[in-house]
This record gives structure tokens, sequence and C-alpha cells, in this order.
């Protein structure tokens, strides 16, 4: 029978210990203090798990890459059963971390996380006496949207002696599939800590590597071909968030939206020049199913854009328009449900003179924007993501969706945005104060 490990990635040591509760009463076997939460609260938040989980293998994720036994020693006194080295460190710093392992009571997971070679680590490791090996898929990988590595896990399972554990992207609608392959340890993160139900989110997990067939959309992983349905969960603030507050189109506003309306789909780049609507019409006939028309009017008056063109866009397949400069028709337009971005609205239009160019790179509310790049808007703004970075870009932006969720039931159950994300507790050492007079000063001074 495999076990569920629920990773505890999380800062605030009070926040793990109740999903942690939760997710036990779920199901879940072990309890992994994640890294993060090593590093925010160091051994005291291994000590506090021990304490609340007496019963329970606690697992210390240090992924330990030097002075072996030193970290053991230290989790080990801590209350850890398992403690985590990575298998890109020195052999001697494995051989290390198991003979403190022994002295001092606890086991050493190898973890195999950015290693070339796999199956040739694992089988080192295993030589060495370590009690586990981990294939881990990291975050960040996970982000990019690599393929599960299910059959090296076959591999390594069909030739090393000792149990491995899977972690990485793993959700109740494919745990099953990590069991059959041979996995002994799931270890389960965000697909359960990010959720407003833990207790269920657990028990999904488990049901699954028990066999049952759950179906669910959470932590999943968006690939190229997915992109569209990935960007269409997550808001233009999610997005910004996911993506360090980059690509945000300033001075670009939601012209036609009606509530609730969001618009997504890939650029096709146009420029032109004030009033000069020859380039953005001539660029309907270009459209492929779900482009938003881009176009850089360089913020003129001028309306390069109305409601025929929308008509004429809708037809074609466009999923939106957006102007850095001036559109009309506006109430037409929000009528027939165009999704319309411009820098300003005016009722007059001018001549089509044909200056500029279709699928160039132009700059719109700031930012570069290319053909085939994706455009995101919503009732809070407009963004930008290079085609190069989507995948990454999506899949952060859902994950940063997914856990507002769990902020979001914490609240209700009576917490603040404040006591949740410890702001007090987290906020940056003040090394240097500002004089207040200085503060004052700087007010009047040009």
């Amino acid at each position: 029978m495999a076990e569920l490990q629920l990773a505890l990635d999380l800062m605030q040591l009070n926040r793990s210990i109740i999903i942690a509760k939760e997710a036990v009463e779920g199901g879940a076997d072990w309890i992994e203090v994640g890294t993060p939460l090593i590093k925010s609260e160091g051994a005291e938040a291994v000590r506090a798990l021990r304490r609340e989980f007496p019963g329970r293998k606690i697992v210390a994720d240090t992924k330990t890459m030097d002075v072996g036994g030193f970290e053991v020693e230290i989790m080990a006194k801590a209350g850890a059963d398992i403690v985590t080295v990575l298998g890109l460190s020195d052999d001697s710093t494995i051989e290390e971390a198991v003979m403190a392992g022994r002295k001092y009571g606890a086991e050493v997971m190898v973890d195999m996380i950015n290693v070339p070679d796999k199956l040739a680590r694992a089988k080192q490791a295993a030589a060495l006496g370590v009690g586990y090996i981990c294939l881990h898929m990291g975050i960040d990988t996970q982000m990019k949207g690599e393929a599960p590595p299910v059959d090296i896990l076959k591999s390594i399972v069909a030739e090393i002696p000792v149990p491995v554990a899977v972690a990485g992207g793993i959700t109740a609608a494919n745990a099953g599939e990590y069991v059959s392959a041979g996995a002994s340890i799931v270890i389960v993160g965000g697909a359960i800590i990010k959720t407003g139900d833990i207790r269920k989110s657990a028990s999904d997990v488990k049901a699954a590597m028990n066999g049952a067939k759950v179906d669910s959309s959470l932590a999943k992983k968006y690939t190229e071909d997915d992109l569209f349905a990935a960007f269409s969960k997550v808001s233009t603030c999610n997005i910004s968030d996911a993506y360090h507050k980059q690509g945000v189109m300033f001075g670009i506003l939601p012209q036609s939206l009606k509530h609730g309306q969001r618009m997504v789909g890939r650029a096709l780049t146009v420029q032109t020049t004030n009033g000069d609507w020859a380039k953005p019409i001539e660029a309907i006939d270009r459209v492929k199913e779900g482009d938003i028309i881009v176009v850089d009017v360089g913020g003129a008056p001028v309306a390069v854009w109305g409601e025929l063109a929308s008509c004429s866009a809708v037809v074609m397949g466009a999923h939106g328009v957006v102007i850095d400069g001036a559109i009309r028709d506006i109430d037409d337009i929000r009528e027939m449900g165009f999704p319309a971005f411009a820098r300003t609205v005016a009722p007059c239009a001018g001549e089509p003179k044909g200056y500029g160019g279709i699928g160039i790179e132009i700059t719109v509310g700031g930012q570069r924007v290319r053909t085939g790049d994706w455009i995101i808007g919503d009732e809070s703004g407009l963004i930008v993501v290079p085609k190069e970075h989507a995948v990454e870009v999506a899949n952060r932006a859902i994950d940063v969706h997914e856990r507002e969720d769990r902020t979001r039931e914490e609240i209700r159950r009576g917490s603040t945005l404040s006591k949740v994300n410890e702001l007090a507790k987290w906020e940056p050492v003040k090394r240097f104060a500002i004089p207040p007079s200085i503060r004052t000063a700087r007010l009047y001074t040009t």
C-alpha cells in the first residue's frame, strides 16, 4: 500500500499545522516539513509538527547539498524520521548523512531533482545505504509543462531495492498512475494545500492512489496546446502577479466589455497613423480563429476602428481588438459582445491612406508586442505575454489563482488577509530610517 506524503511548502507554521491536521483527517500518512517552511521557521517547524503528530512519519525536506551528517543530526534531534539529501551532492555527503541517520534514528531520502542520469544515480545512492529515492519534478520544471517522468519511475523501481517516492505536479487525476508504475510514496503539495477543502482534497488523492478514478483539474499543468483554456481560467491580476508585473499595457482601457467578460487570444499586430484605418481593416482579412488585432497608433486621437470593422472581425473569428489610440461606435460594439480595448473613444474617423504595416513588431501601452504573443484582457486591464514564455506564465498564473482559494477560505473562517500572510512578522527589516524632516522636505523638492 503506497503512502500519501503531504508536502507543506508554505512560509507560515501556524497555517501549516492547521492544513496538516485536516489533511491527516482526509487520509494523509506522512507529513513533510517543506523546504520553504524549514527556511522560514527553521528546525522549530519540525519540532512543532512532531508534537502535533506523534504517530506520523515526519519528513524534513532540507534538500541537503553539503555537511550531510550535521544537517541530518539537526533534523533528527528535532524529530524528523526522514531527511532529504540532493542526489547532485557528493557521495561523501550522502554517506555522512546515512551514518548520522543511523546514529540519531533517521533515514535518508535522496532527491533526484535535476540529476541528469536518474537511474544511474539512484543505483549509486541505494548502494550508499539510503532509505528512499525520490523522483522529483521541481515546481519550476512543472511550470514549463514537461511530461511526468512515469517511464523513468518504472525503470528505477525495477532496478533498485529501496522504496521510491514521487513528487511534482501530482494530483487526484494522476496519483493512481504513479502507484501503478511502482511508487511507494506519493508526495502531494499544491493539489491539497491550495484548496479550500483540505480533507476532501487529501481524500480524493488517497482514493486515486487506491485505484479510484477522480476527475480533477486542480493543479493541472498546461502545455502549448492548452494555452487558450489556461489563460481563460485566470485574471490579468493573476497573470501580473505570476509574471512579476511584466507585460501590463498601461493606459489601454476596456471600452466594450460586459461584466465578467474576458478576452484571450494571439496577437495579430498592425501599425498605422492618426486616423488611417486602412491597415487595421486589411488585417481583418488575415485573421485566424482566436486572433486579437493589436493596433499601434501611437496614442493618436482620431478613431481607426468602429462597428463595421468589429462586425467584420467577428465574422473572421477574431477574439477582440486592442488599439493604442482611438475607437468609436462603442455602444454598437458592446451590443455585439466584441471585446475592444483602446486608449480613448472619439466619434471622428480618419481616411484610409495605407501607411504602416501588418505583422510587424509594435509598441502598445508601453509594451513590445509581436504577432503570436498572447493577449489577455478583462475589466482590470490588459496584458501581453511573449509567446516563448506563455506556457510557464500560464501555469504560474493558475497556481496564483488556486492559492488564493485557500487564503479566501481562511478569511471566511475568521482570519484576515494580514493574519493569513503574517505581514507584521515578514515585513522587511528596516535597515535605514528616513528622518521625518527629510521625508517632508522631499514633498516640496523638484
